[in-house]
């Protein structure tokens, strides 16, 4: 097959799965999100793998929306706290560490948001908030996830980057945040 043709193909397919998975977002529990990240004050982030990539992604313009904001596995990060929100990515819901680390961080009294494409699995149940993001995921056990044509969990994945941004871009509105103020907060050693 003719490799243009192909990609055309492709490239339609995948962008009605973002389509379809737009649509079917369940717009209050972004909401939710959004109103703990305001009220935190600070914020744990977690995720592993091409998720774990998307959810660092996340935390990075966090920190550019002027929240304190600390990656899990750093070494710098500090203990977390009654106050505190911890928002662990687990596309399955039953990732073992990233359970185990959540069963953690409620003991802390730190408040728990959860990112899946599983939410009826056990760490999402163990959760303060469930966004669940209805896009096909590696290993997921929800029917109402977008199917898709792409290996493994490349639509979950794809799709965390531009929710989150969403979700970023949403935040900077209510919080009356500019693009420059983000800017100003950018690493300046580069």
């Amino acid at each position: 097959m003719d490799t243009a043709v192909r990609y055309e193909e492709l490239s339609k397919a995948i962008l009605e799965e973002h389509r379809l998975a737009f649509e079917k977002q369940d717009l209050k529990e972004a909401v939710d999100l959004m109103n703990a990240i305001e009220r935190a004050n600070r914020i744990f982030v977690m995720g592993v793998g091409r998720e774990g990539i998307a959810s660092r992604a996340f935390a990075m313009r966090l920190m550019h929306l002027g929240k304190e904001v600390h990656w899990i596995w750093d070494d710098t990060t500090p203990g977390m706290t009654k106050g505190d929100l911890f928002i662990a990515t687990n596309g399955s819901g039953k990732i073992g560490h990233i359970h185990y680390v959540v069963e953690q961080a409620k003991k802390t009294g730190a408040e728990i948001a959860v990112v899946t494409g599983s939410p009826n699995e056990i760490t999402p149940r163990l959760a303060d908030y469930v966004l669940f993001v209805p896009a096909s995921v590696f290993n997921g056990t929800d029917d109402r996830a977008v199917p898709s044509i792409q290996p493994m969990g490349n639509l979950f994945e794809q799709h965390l980057f531009m929710l989150f941004d969403i979700i970023v871009m949403l935040l900077e509105e209510k919080l009356q945040i500019s693009h420059e103020d983000m800017e100003d907060r950018h690493r300046n050693v580069e």
